[in-house]
């Protein structure tokens, strides 16, 4: 048991030296920082997990007529519930985000949810996000109200975030060698292609930029 237990902290000892950091900065079409850009990174060690995983579970709100968060980032399995803090019905509607959305046929989950009355609990539905086709960035809508939008996207790499007000996404406790990084964002039709880079000791830097300058989000 002792040797075990020796083993398992030597091995987590291993892991945490030879993490290394990565800073990722994301501007639109006219250089201006993007928040909520999904970065997502892939490493050649199938075995190293981040210190902080992805939340299993999350909840996505709607309230004053929009999704809260408007981007949500879970792992593949996740289970995540919609709760309804409007007097008003609500439909969550989702399909592929992207080029997907304008194929009518590529239907995924639907649910109604009441709207809340004073006094009493929100109206709230839970999903598995565990079928075929979840992978990536799923769009949020409303059948009732058809400017609500938001997002979930469910990453297959246990390396994903969001950027923040600064455009930027930072990982502090990657595994040594080869990466790859993927970058979605909704507005962002059109593919960016994906670059390499080598995490090591030095604390590793890349920057994406947009052709499009994304919607401004409501407030």
């Amino acid at each position: 048991m002792k040797k075990t237990l020796l083993f398992t902290a030597m091995a987590v000892a291993l892991i945490n030296a030879s993490a290394g950091s990565l800073s990722v900065s994301v501007v639109d079409k006219e250089g201006k920082p993007v928040q909520d850009a999904v970065v997502v990174i892939v490493t050649t060690n199938k075995t190293a997990v981040p210190k902080k995983p992805l939340a299993t579970q999350a909840v996505v709100a709607q309230e004053k007529m929009q999704f809260i968060p408007s981007v949500t980032v879970v792992p593949v399995g996740a289970k995540v519930s919609f709760v309804n803090n409007d007097p008003w019905d609500h439909h969550v509607r989702s399909s592929p985000a992207g080029m997907g959305q304008f194929n009518a046929t590529n239907a995924g989950f639907e649910l109604r949810l009441e709207g809340k009355s004073d006094g009493k609990p929100a109206k709230a539905s839970e999903v598995t996000l565990d079928k075929v086709g979840v992978l990536g960035a799923t769009l949020l809508g409303c059948f009732i109200h058809g400017s609500m939008r938001g997002y979930v996207y469910a990453s297959d790499s246990p390396w994903a975030a969001k950027t923040g007000a600064d455009g930027m996404a930072v990982f502090d406790d990657l595994p040594d060698g080869a990466a790859q990084i993927k970058l979605w964002q909704a507005d962002q039709l059109i593919d960016v292609p994906m670059q390499f880079v080598t995490i090591g000791a030095a604390a590793a830097k890349s920057s994406f930029q947009l052709t499009v300058v994304p919607r401004r989000r409501r407030v």
